[in-house]
């Protein structure tokens, strides 16, 4: 009876081992720069890389298409890239701006920005995403397209969504310079995901995929 209980003992732990083992191998963190509480997933290798940029090009000015609505408790769903890319811009004197369409959306991430007291750093912005790229006088050392929400079962809304983000990056493209970095959200789903459309154009001028993943990163090829 001791023997049995002994083995049901290991059983048990040896359970929990395997499940907490497996659970901290699929925990994708930022740490040190972020909290080792926060998953980023299937993000983490591209924003890691893009923080790495950042830093190396001496980023001044970035834009973000498509607000973080949920703050950091979003890190596995959206990524809760305004305030990745927000803390990173307030420690390197930096400016991002980010744009919405959705009042909801603009207003949830505002005191968001302001419970992370980031309000000095990051502009949050309620307007079309096209009209204000157009209007952006100030170059930009980071672009993130994060905006029209894809589908992946709707083939309209996907066609809708990746015409959109070539509008995005042709509406700003005057704005960019041979180093700037360039990511794309939602990129590995059926249909192409938001970066089908706009990736080839960025390729036919001269940009060059880093990362290509669920996210896709480019550089210019004058920047290499």
């Amino acid at each position: 009876m001791d023997y049995f209980l002994m083995y049901l003992g290991i059983a048990a732990f040896l359970g929990l081992l395997t499940h907490y083992s497996f659970k901290f191998l699929k925990h994708k963190s930022l740490y040190p720069f972020m909290p080792f509480k926060y998953n980023f997933r299937r993000r983490r290798d591209t924003f890691a890389k893009t923080l790495q940029l950042l830093s190396e090009r001496n980023a001044k000015n970035i834009v973000e298409t498509g607000t973080s609505r949920n703050g950091l408790s979003a890190t596995r769903g959206d990524g809760a890239g305004t305030f990745v890319f927000g803390k990173w811009a307030m420690e390197n004197n930096a400016k991002l701006f980010s744009v919405d369409i959705n009042e909801s959306a603009v207003k949830e991430c505002s005191v968001e920005v302001k419970n992370q007291e980031l309000q000095d750093t990051v502009t949050v912005v309620l307007d079309d995403s096209l009209q204000f790229l157009d209007a952006f006088e100030e170059t930009v050392d980071f672009l993130y397209l994060d905006s029209y929400d894809y589908c992946r079962v709707d083939t309209d809304i996907q066609l809708k969504s990746q015409e959109h983000h070539l509008k995005e990056f042709m509406a700003i493209e005057s704005q960019l310079h041979k180093d700037t970095i360039v990511l794309i959200d939602d990129c590995g789903l059926p249909g192409g995901g938001k970066g089908k459309t706009v990736v080839p154009y960025m390729e036919q001028k001269g940009w060059e995929v880093l990362i290509d993943a669920y996210q896709i990163l480019l550089v210019h090829q004058e920047s290499l």
